[in-house]
């Protein structure tokens, strides 16, 4: 049961790297839109951590399905969809010259994109508990039968 412990950090861990990826993409955009930020650095900072971004999620909505949390994949699939649709189309990445053409589209599709992350953060929280409850639970049972103590 332990393991199943595990398995839950590991996807508490990811989510919170998915969500910290994403809020520094829209610090970036919002650095760009307030012009703190020049198009160049912006640009190169958020592409960066576009592509592990959607390496960890397709990693994470894989690890959903290899588990057998058929919900939690099946919420993490329209993401996973769209990740691959921009990357065979190759618009995953912001091109500096039309940055500031895209960039109210960039931060709502981000904003949406944590909005769905945090909702997932409190999914996993809530299977974490449960998961330690349920691991406390049977290792007190175990010592219960281990000492006749009934």
């Amino acid at each position: 049961m332990a393991s199943e412990v595990i398995l839950w950090v590991i996807f508490f861990i990811m989510n919170v790297a998915l969500v910290a990826s994403n809020l520094y993409q829209i610090v970036c955009l919002t650095d760009l839109e307030a012009d703190y930020m020049n198009p160049y650095d912006s640009s190169a900072r958020i592409n960066a951590v576009v592509i592990p971004e959607m390496v960890v999620h397709g990693v994470w909505s894989g690890l959903f399905l290899l588990t057998g949390h058929w919900f939690l994949f099946l919420l993490t699939l329209p993401i996973m969809i769209y990740n691959t649709m921009l990357y065979s189309k190759r618009r995953h990445l912001i091109d500096v010259t039309e940055v500031f053409r895209s960039i109210d589209a960039e931060k709502k599709y981000r904003i949406v994109k944590l909005a769905f992350y945090l909702l997932l953060f409190v999914l996993v929280i809530i299977g974490l508990v449960i998961s330690i409850v349920n691991n406390l639970i049977d290792d007190k049972d175990q010592v219960l039968h281990g000492y006749g103590i009934y």
